[in-house]
């Protein structure tokens, strides 16, 4: 092994995953662009939230973040020497809508072509996120944002037709909204991501969800009404969620209760979102606990809701063990009823999140168990941070290696040996990027980004994930 490294293999004996198997890298816009007022685009919410003081860990933003704008030529071939067949990007609403509203941007449906041409030129196929998370600002501040219903909604819906009629002839999988757990809850329960928002958390997470999901809903029927007939393409959302064990207990009783906690919190956590997309409606635990604090469907929006979605994309990095807590508190992480713990003996990332890759499997499980996606599960991210102070020791990133072999492994038993549909799997990242209000402190890229120079430097992980993508397998053991 090149390097000094090793953990990489040669793909002997790998552990193939069905023919077909969707194996990419994911980014998105804000954490990787740049150019941040080149082209017309417009300002974001997470380029106000970024420039206010204290926000952002050592200041950072993504004004050049690692400078995609203009690199993305030099992006395409890393993806190519890897032999990736696809990628996982955002599009900016600002680069395309400048305001959130009206005309399409001619420079920014330009910088998007030419991403989405250069990808098709060398094979790779382009999984395209509508919104993962920077709003035009002129909606947050003239709309109420994700508070603002259908004034913020019927905006969402036309940006996604200006994407779907200019990219739509090439993109063949699009996702409409990114992780709407971290908007509503950090966004608007405890105010560490944009817009900030921390003054009504018992309420302001669940109203701006709701819009969310609606906005989802009417994107995807406008897509399946005028689009898909000639562009047969599919559309999704993708979730985040964790997987939640119940703490041990000698005590039946307790470890009983802690059953039922931890699976309130995968209710609260991922069923909040899934079951009105599959289901139509909330999860009647939910209702039950929070009453009047969780907005109703119309039985028009419920049945708009249920079935949108082609497949179910899911980003997923850690476990914690849950037991009941009886605390009488209201916001999101209160409402549940559950407080988290990690077993100390569980390594964790340079996030501080345990590494568990059988949490992974049981993950998928549930999903496929509850809501049995048509179209598959996609597992959309997953990765880890490492400290990685220069290029030398991120060459070598073993943690991240075995991170990875570790959870693919995993989602390997859950597809041979549970029946898990799933179909696709994106590493994130591909670059060491902008992690939100962590700024530049949290490395999670499979290649390094030296973000004086901005060079790129592949990592051991690029290496052995590349092998994965050529075997469609996970090598073997060395």
């Amino acid at each position: 092994m090149g390097d000094g490294c090793t953990g990489a293999g040669d793909g002997t004996g790998a552990r193939q995953f069905p023919e077909g198997f969707a194996w990419g890298a994911a980014t998105s816009a804000y954490q990787v662009e740049g150019g941040w007022t080149e082209g017309g685009k417009g300002r974001s919410i997470w380029d106000f939230f970024a420039h206010t003081a204290g926000k952002v860990a050592g200041g950072g933003n993504g004004d050049m973040a690692d400078d995609q704008y203009h690199r993305v030529g030099e992006d395409v071939r890393l993806m190519a020497d890897m032999g990736l067949r696809h990628y996982r990007l955002s599009i900016a609403w600002t680069r395309v809508q400048p305001t959130g509203t009206g005309p399409a941007n001619p420079e920014g449906v330009a910088f998007y072509n030419r991403v989405i041409d250069a990808l098709i030129a060398e094979g790779i196929e382009p999984l395209v996120t509508l919104y993962h998370w920077d709003l035009p600002l002129a909606l947050q501040v003239e709309r109420n944002g994700w508070l603002g219903g259908d004034a913020v909604i019927d905006a969402y819906v036309e940006y996604a037709r200006l994407c779907f009629t200019h990219f739509g002839d090439r993109v063949k999988r699009w996702i409409t909204f990114n992780e709407p757990w971290c908007v509503a809850v950090l966004g608007f329960g405890t105010g560490e991501h944009a817009p900030g928002r921390s003054r009504d958390p018992g309420r302001e997470p669940y109203l701006a969800a709701h819009h969310i999901l609606l906005a989802h809903a009417r994107a995807v029927r406008l897509y399946r009404r005028d689009f898909k007939p000639f562009q047969e393409g599919s559309i999704g959302i993708t979730f985040n969620s964790d997987w939640r064990e119940p703490l041990p207990d000698a005590d039946p009783r307790r470890y009983m209760r802690n059953c039922e906690a931890a699976e309130r919190t995968r209710q609260f956590f991922l069923a909040w979102f899934a079951d009105p997309v599959y289901l139509g409606d909330y999860p009647e635990l939910m209702r039950v606990r929070l009453g009047d604090r969780l907005p109703s469907f119309g039985a028009g929006e419920a049945a708009l809701l249920r079935g949108s979605a082609d497949f179910f994309g899911l980003n997923h990095y850690t476990t914690t063990y849950v037991s009941v807590d009886d605390t009488n508190s209201v916001g999101w992480f209160c409402d549940q009823g559950s407080q988290w713990s990690n077993d100390p003996n569980w390594a964790v990332t340079d996030m501080g999140w345990a590494i568990v890759p059988w949490g992974l499997r049981k993950m998928v499980g549930w999903i496929q168990k509850r809501y049995r996606p048509p179209g598959g599960i996609i597992v959309t991210e997953n990765g880890c941070a490492c400290k990685e102070q220069d290029a030398a020791v991120a060459k070598c990133d073993k943690l991240r290696v075995e991170y990875l072999r570790g959870y693919i492994s995993e989602l390997h038993k859950a597809i041979a040996e549970d029946g898990v549909d799933c179909r696709g799997y994106f590493v994130w990242s591909l670059l060491d990027n902008f992690e939100w209000a962590f700024g530049y402190t949290k490395r999670f890229g499979i290649h390094w980004v030296n973000f004086d120079t901005l060079e790129r430097v592949p990592k051991e992980s690029s290496k052995w994930f590349a092998k994965v993508v050529a075997t469609n397998g996970v090598p073997a053991d060395e």
